[in-house]
Order: C-alpha cells, then sequence, then structure tokens
C-alpha cells in the first residue's frame, strides 16, 4: 500500500474500531430495554398487551428516522459530536422513561429520545468505520455492526438482575446516566477527523476504486431499498415470532427465547464470517450468500418443528442472516463516493429497519388469518426470493473496477 494510502487499516484505524464496538455496545441498549421491561410497564400501566407494545414501535420508528438523519450529519461534520450529542439525548431518553407517569409519555421518551439516539450507534457508525479501512473493510464493518448483536446479549440478562431488586424504573434510570457517562467521553477518541482521499492529477480519487455499473446512483439506491425491505420482511418472521411458535408448539416461552439467543449469538459469528468474505468476493456476492442460506433455513422452519430440529434450524438461520444486513454498507462504499457514505447506509438501514417492522406485524397478520405459521415462512420465503431476484439484477449490472483507473492508482 502506497503512502497516499497509508490511513487506510492502520493501527489507529482498529484501535478506532474497538471504540467503535464498544460505543455499539452500550449505546444499542436502547434497541432491546424496552422489550425485556414490556410485561412490566404493561402490569404497572395496567394496558393491554398491543397497547404495551406501542412504545418499542415508536422506538423503531425514532431509530429508522435516526439513521438517515445522523448519517446525513456525519457526513458533513464527522462522527464524535453527534456521538456525544446522541448519548446525551438517549440517557436522557432513559431516565425521562423511568420517571414517565404515563404510558404515552414512556412511549414518547423511547421513541424521539432514545429510538433516535440509537440510531447513530449502527448505520452512521458503520459507515464511518468504513472510511478508516480498504484491504480489511468488510471485516470491519461486520465487526462494527455486531456492536448491536452484542448488546441484544449482554444487556437482557444485566437488566434482569436489577430488574428484580431494583424494577424497571429504577433500571431506566441507571442506564440513561451510564451512557452518558461512559459513550460522551468515548466519543472523544474519535475526534480525528476522517482524511480526505488525495487526488491524482486528473481529479479522481487515489483512494480505493469505485465499481463500475451500469445502474445510475438513484437506481442502485432505490434497488437497495427494495433488497433492504424484501431481506428483513424475510428477517422478521423467525426473530419477532419464534417464541410465540415454540409457545403453540407447546415448548414454552423459555425455550422459544433460548433459540432467540442462539440467532443472535450465530449471527455476531456470521457477520464477522461475512466481513472476511467480502473482503474476498465483495458485498452484492456476500449478501446473495446470506439471502439464499436465509430463504432455505425458513423454508426448513416448516417441515422440521420437532424441539431438537427447531434449535438446529436457529442456528443455521443465524449463522445465514447475520451478514446480511452489513452488506449493504460495504455495497454503498463499493460503488458510491465516500462524501455521501453516511446519508445513503442510513436510508438503506431505514428499509431494513422498516421491513422489520411491518414483517413482524404482518407475519403475525397471517397468523391470525390462517391459524398456522406455515403461511407466514411461506410469505417470508417470497419477500426473501424478491431480494434475491433484486440483489442479482445489481450484480448483472456490475463490472470490475475501472483497469485503467487501477493502473492510474497503483504508479
Amino acid at each position: 500500500m502506497n503512502g497516499r494510502l497509508a490511513h487506510f487499516d492502520s493501527r489507529y484505524s482498529w484501535g478506532r474500531l474497538a471504540v467503535s464496538i464498544l460505543i455499539a455496545t452500550i449505546g444499542n441498549v436502547g434497541m432491546w430495554a424496552v422489550v425485556v421491561v414490556l410485561p412490566a410497564v404493561q402490569a404497572e400501566f395496567g394496558v393491554e398487551r398491543g397497547d404495551a407494545s406501542i412504545p418499542y414501535t415508536l422506538t423503531m420508528v425514532g431509530f429508522a428516522i435516526g439513521n438517515v438523519l445522523m448519517g446525513r450529519y456525519i457526513d458533513r461534520f464527522g462522527i464524535a459530536l453527534p456521538i456525544a450529542l446522541a448519548a446525551v439525548a438517549n440517557g436522557a431518553g432513559f431516565i425521562l422513561a423511568g420517571l414517565a407517569p404515563t404510558l404515552w409519555l414512556f412511549a414518547l421518551g423511547q421513541g424521539v429520545l432514545i429510538g433516535i439516539g440509537t440510531a447513530i450507534n449502527f448505520g452512521p457508525l458503520i459507515a464511518d468505520v468504513s472510511h478508516w479501512f480498504w484491504k480489511r473493510r468488510g471485516l470491519a464493518v461486520a465487526a462494527a455492526a455486531s456492536g448491536n448483536y452484542l448488546a441484544g446479549a449482554l444487556w437482557p440478562p444485566i437488566m434482569n438482575y436489577f430488574l428484580t431488586d431494583a424494577g424497571w424504573r429504577a433500571t431506566y434510570v441507571g442506564i440513561g446516566v451510564f451512557i452518558i457517562a461512559t459513550i460522551v467521553p468515548l466519543a472523544l477518541l474519535l475526534r480525528r477527523q476522517r482524511p480526505e482521499e488525495p487526488l491524482l492529477a486528473d481529479g479522481t480519487s487515489s483512494g480505493p476504486p469505485l465499481k463500475q455499473t451500469a445502474l445510475s446512483p438513484r437506481a442502485l439506491q432505490a434497488l437497495l431499498i427494495i433488497a433492504g425491505l424484501g431481506c428483513c420482511m424475510a428477517m422478521a418472521m423467525p426473530q419477532v415470532h419464534i417464541v410465540a411458535y415454540c409457545v403453540d408448539l407447546g415448548y414454552g416461552v423459555a425455550r422459544g427465547a433460548e433459540m432467540l439467543s442462539i440467532m443472535l449469538a450465530a449471527g455476531i459469528i456470521s457477520r464477522l464470517a461475512s466481513g472476511v468474505l467480502a473482503d474476498w468476493i465483495g458485498g452484492v456476492r456476500t449478501l446473495l450468500i446470506g439471502s439464499i442460506g436465509q430463504g432455505l433455513s425458513l423454508l426448513f422452519f416448516i417441515p422440521f418443528d420437532g424441539l431438537v430440529s427447531l434449535y438446529v434450524v436457529s442456528l443455521v438461520f443465524g449463522l445465514a442472516q447475520g451478514g446480511i444486513v452489513p452488506s449493504y454498507a460495504i455495497i454503498v462504499r463499493e460503488y458510491l463516493p465516500a462524501k455521501v457514505a453516511g446519508e445513503r447506509v442510513g436510508i438503506v438501514i431505514m428499509a431494513t429497519i422498516a421491513g422489520m417492522a411491518i414483517g413482524g406485524w404482518l407475519s403475525g397478520y397471517i397468523y391470525d388469518l390462517t391459524g398456522s405459521y406455515a403461511a407466514a415462512f411461506i410469505n417470508g420465503i417470497g419477500w426473501n426470493l424478491l431480494n434475491i431476484g433484486v440483489m442479482l439484477l445489481v450484480l448483472y449490472k456490475s463490472k470490475g473496477p475501472n483497469p485503467e483507473a487501477m493502473a492510474a492508482r497503483a504508479a
């Protein structure tokens, strides 16, 4: 690697990645905490399960919007200040939600402060990490994205420990204080501005070359939105309904929760492995492999409904789907200019979140209509086929890096 690219894959880059993973693991508690306290919140406010689920829905809406807003902001001003401000908003949201006298104020704190404050710890943070790597960009992006699943694996048991003695309100206030006290100082370690890619004499970037495609940037963005919506409509079926599915089969809540944990743990492995794979074969092919695996595992859920079989299929599902969402960030960085990476990644991540939200609801609606989850799994497979079709189109329209540009950059 020549001197013009020395800022990529450096010791500082890896240290920055480690700090980013730590921030993501702490900050993404906002996505999981409301699920953990849902039964206690429902009991205290005396509402139906549907009303008690509204704070989660608003959290996801805020999370989706925040990925776009924060992504656009970091493209202009860097990540450090937005991370710190989002941490204050996130922490304040937990404190206010913990003190909320009504369900609607609790939901407002979740949607506006926690949802938007949490968002920066996913898409925008992933986009920032991508600017510091070239040879190992796929691995770095996947590792940063794993912070979300690490939060899902670590925070629920920690919260359960405190919920037993202190209750959900004190636990929420404690989380809020902890977020502000830890992430704001950590954000200071990310103050170094993203280096500008040096330009060649012809005005083109001497950094990693963009891949060539017959698609316009707008068309590529639109296709990635459709693909993100489709893959996560499919992904939502097991992740949102596996516990209820196990209850219907007579295995109980605990078994379903264990299968969800297996999915998330396998998802971490999948994300890291997919990142390494993307460095070899690119983001589009990596996403296709994950999407095909996800579709097959959804199909396996239908006939293999024994207890042991469901554990195995849950593991396979987690290993297949974990690398899909980070691959979108890799594709954006492979095909689109670095200066718009934050906004572009945020838009695609918003589509995947919308897919999870709609897919979770639609699977339940199909279950209500049919009295069985079989049709819901088939619905998920259909959406997964849409994702595969779109990504095959992107691959068909793509070419390798321009040889002349490669030669100029190597000179």
